[in-house]
């Protein structure tokens, strides 16, 4: 590890990076990062997290199942509760809704959110929020169901008055490449509205590689990318905002890190 900033990425698919995941944790290591939350979509990809986790001490897994996978639910459910309690399990989602897509339906989408959330409470695990055009239904549900102490929402893509909605619910946002996008700009407003120690970044790789990378492969070790750009949009200092989103990673999904 070289003496420059370390980060987490608070969200990433390295079994989907180019090469594999082995490949990709290394190029991590090699590039300053600190930890790696690696993130369940369904009962495959959850097993798979659970398993690097199990390999890895800078490795983190959750389990969850993603609003486009929702439909599963009856055939992966049982399982993925069971999967939850392993060790290094940090986390239940991604869950939520996807009104962009809508591969599964709406009110399913529900049915599995509210499970989730119960989950977390229930294994007093952190929460990670997928939502997209779906602000009212998924604040709606949270309110309904209470929000768990620790909830982030996972590759945040609201303006300011979105930002704040989540900040008083007790969230935390976690940031994603697309904070360095040219067009940006609500994105980069609603990060200026938020406090550094409830900010997180992530590359959510290997989707949604950042400025210069865009349109290439995502990988976890361009999360310093997205750490950068997001130092650049709230005009702070890149040691302190990495210094920061680390500490609130590893408060958030309780991360037990030997550096």
């Amino acid at each position: 590890m070289s003496t420059e900033p370390t980060w987490i990425d608070s969200h990433c698919h390295v079994m989907e990076c180019e090469g594999g995941s082995e490949a990709a944790i290394a190029r991590a290591r090699d590039n300053d990062v600190l930890a790696m939350v690696v993130v369940g979509t369904d009962l495959a990809t959850s097993r798979a997290a659970v398993d690097l986790a199990k390999q890895h001490s800078d490795v983190f897994a959750t389990v969850g199942l993603h609003p486009h996978d929702a439909q599963h639910v009856n055939t992966q459910w049982e399982e993925l509760c069971d999967l939850a309690q392993s060790p290094n399990v940090v986390a239940i989602g991604e869950t939520g809704f996807d009104f962009f897509y809508k591969h599964s339906d709406p009110e399913i989408q529900e049915t599995v959110f509210r499970q989730q959330i119960r989950l977390a409470h229930t294994l007093d695990l952190a929460l990670v929020i997928h939502t997209r055009d779906a602000w009212a239904d998924t604040w709606r549900v949270l309110q309904e169901e209470t929000v768990p102490s620790r909830t982030v929402f996972h590759c945040f893509s609201g303006g300011p008055n979105e930002a704040r909605t989540c900040l008083d619910m007790g969230a935390r946002i976690s940031f994603s490449g697309i904070i360095s996008f040219r067009r940006a700009n609500d994105l980069r407003a609603a990060a200026a509205v938020c406090p550094l120690d409830r900010v997180l970044v992530e590359t959510d790789a290997p989707f949604l590689s950042p400025e210069p990378f865009r349109g290439k492969p995502n990988e976890p070790a361009r999360v310093k990318v997205v750490g950068s750009a997001l130092a650049q949009a709230i005009n702070q200092p890149v040691a302190d905002v990495a210094r920061a989103t680390s500490q609130a990673a590893a408060e958030v999904f309780g991360l037990a890190l030997s550096d």
